[in-house]
């Protein structure tokens, strides 16, 4: 019972080993969107919004401030009354004053909504420079991709050409093939060697690349899942520039609701408390108590026509934003095009070197048997034998460029 348990943990375990050693493209989009410099800006644009907007309603509270002033003049108001003693040369006040808002049309809300429209601006573009290195993401993943399928090929052919190596040093010894041959299928065998080795090398860097731009570690040991990408022209999601232009849209409304409330009246409550000498009575040279209360309104009824030159400049900003989207619109559209013009020639080629191989595979049959009966030459051999596995190779290039036009079809697309 004990051994059994062990090996259900051990068979456990490799089951969890190698769900670790896979990596899909979602996992590499999802990587770059957490971890890459840029993505912090969103929250620290939040947390920046979050400090400013509670600035602002503090504006809602009382300004208390304190004043101390002590003067000295040269000349003092005298009183022709007799008996009235002239004001003191020498001056002091200490007051507590406060301010409170009452009214101002609703000001302070405004420029916090405005400057919550403006910080979700600034986290959405954050956002579409981060989707736009999908596009990177998907060139070194294909490419990876794309290296895993020649190792494959070159394995496979490898292989082969080792069992080919064997049966010719048998014919060989019988005398039906010439010492020659074995020379020409161990030299191929070195290429395909020295292919395996570039693959090696360049899979390196390219997982490197990938670790530098998703800010990760990725082993190049690890697989690559192939994704399954089906198109479909129904499902549309939004792209996050247009969630830009739309935000861009509500920032200029909001601004232009600032601009009007920036013309209504404001009103505050004030109060002033203090000692000073003279007081608030201005013949009674001692110090006495002041108290004051009151209300006070301002409204600016005329400013030149400022508010509205300014609302223009705003709607000459709302027909920017307009060409704007309709400038990447067209774009995006031409993209698309392109892009599916891609997919339908590669689509094409696919089927044209499926053909191919089935040729190839058939003549590389007939060759095979003339090979053992030394009717042809080891150099014969390997000339179709190469153009056999160059189509395979071709094939997989043609299915590994199909697979990406569809991945950045789908992210010109915004899906």
């Amino acid at each position: 019972m004990k051994n059994k348990l062990v090996l259900l943990l051990l068979f456990l375990l490799s089951i969890s080993s190698n769900a670790q050693q896979t990596l899909t493209l979602e996992d590499c989009y999802t990587l770059v969107k957490k971890n890459y410099p840029t993505a912090k800006q969103i929250e620290l644009l939040q947390q920046k919004s979050d400090f400013e907007i509670n600035a602002l309603n503090k504006s809602k509270l009382p300004k208390i401030d304190i004043n101390a002033q002590g003067t000295y003049q040269n000349q003092v108001i005298e009183f022709p009354t007799p008996g009235l003693e002239p004001l003191n040369k020498d001056q002091y006040k200490a007051t507590l004053d406060v301010n409170q808002l009452i009214y101002n049309g609703g000001l302070i809300d405004a420029n916090a909504r405005l400057k919550e429209t403006q910080t979700k601006t600034q986290q959405q573009q954050v956002d579409i420079n981060l989707y736009q290195l999908k596009s990177k993401i998907n060139q070194l993943y294909f490419s990876i991709l794309l290296l895993q399928e020649q190792k494959n090929i070159l394995i496979i052919k490898q292989e082969q050409l080792i069992s080919k190596i064997k049966e010719v040093k048998v014919g060989i010894q019988f005398g039906a093939i010439l010492p020659t041959s074995e020379k020409v299928l161990e030299a191929e065998n070195l290429k395909i060697k020295q292919q395996l080795s570039a693959i090696q090398f360049d899979k390196k860097r390219l997982f490197e690349n990938l670790s530098s731009l998703t800010y990760s570690t990725i082993s190049e040991t690890m697989t690559l899942v192939k994704p399954v990408i089906i198109l479909n022209a129904s499902e549309t999601k939004l792209r996050p520039e247009l969630k830009l232009f739309e935000l861009q849209n509500e920032q200029i409304e909001i601004s232009k609701s600032v601009l009007s409330k920036n013309n209504l009246p404001k009103i505050n409550a004030f109060g002033t408390a203090g000692y000073g000498n003279p007081g608030l009575n201005p013949v009674d040279n001692s110090f006495q108590p002041i108290l004051m209360v009151g209300v006070k309104a301002n409204w600016n009824v005329f400013d030149w026509n400022k508010s509205k030159t300014e609302k223009q400049a705003l709607m000459v900003s709302t027909d920017i934003v307009a060409t704007e989207k309709e400038t990447f619109l067209l774009n995006n559209t031409i993209q698309l095009q392109e892009m599916d013009n891609e997919i339908k020639k590669s689509a094409e080629i696919i089927t044209t070197d499926v053909e191919i191989i089935n040729l190839r595979e058939n003549v590389l049959q007939s060759i095979n048997a003339q090979l053992k009966n030394g009717v042809i030459t080891a150099s014969e051999y390997l000339v179709e034998f190469t153009n056999l596995y160059e189509a395979k190779t071709n094939l997989k290039i043609h299915e590994t460029q199909l697979e990406l036009a569809r991945a950045n079809y789908q992210v010109i697309k915004g899906n």
